[in-house]
């Protein structure tokens, strides 16, 4: 299967909208939490830089915002998967006064031509502060 490469393509204009759906234009939105200029104050919040991570190809965030016990050695994005827009359907905890959190999603692909989409409740803990992802429920 090709794979991507490791480095990030951010979207091709700098007001290019944010994949994770709030609108902002990505270096203002998730790309500051890509970059390491900022962390995410919620798991939800999480959840979205984790969604434009893979859009736009950020292995490395991915793995940085994976907690160490659950953490793959490595991800491996397939070039041939697009993703393409995200739905958030329900949140329990994952504020700044909570310790973990769940965020139920949808995040819609196109992968070889085809539409589909991918449902999960992930759960997030924090780690040394910082929010991160867990694992699917």
């Amino acid at each position: 299967m090709p794979r991507r490469s490791s480095r990030p393509r951010p979207p091709s204009t700098p007001n290019a909208p944010c994949p994770c759906g709030l609108g902002a234009p990505y270096r203002d939105c998730c790309g500051r939490l890509h970059r390491g200029e900022a962390a995410a104050p919620t798991a939800e919040l999480l959840m979205r830089s984790r969604f434009s991570a893979f859009s736009v190809g950020d292995e490395e965030y991915l793995l940085r915002t994976w907690h160490p016990a659950t953490r793959p050695p490595r991800v491996d994005l397939d070039r041939t998967t697009r993703w393409v827009r995200l739905e958030i359907l329900e949140t329990t905890g994952g504020s700044a006064f909570h310790t973990e959190g769940t965020v139920r999603f949808r995040a819609h692909y196109e992968e070889r031509g085809n539409a589909g989409h991918l449902d999960e409740n992930s759960r997030f803990v924090r780690n040394e502060g910082a929010w991160v992802y867990a694992g699917a429920l």
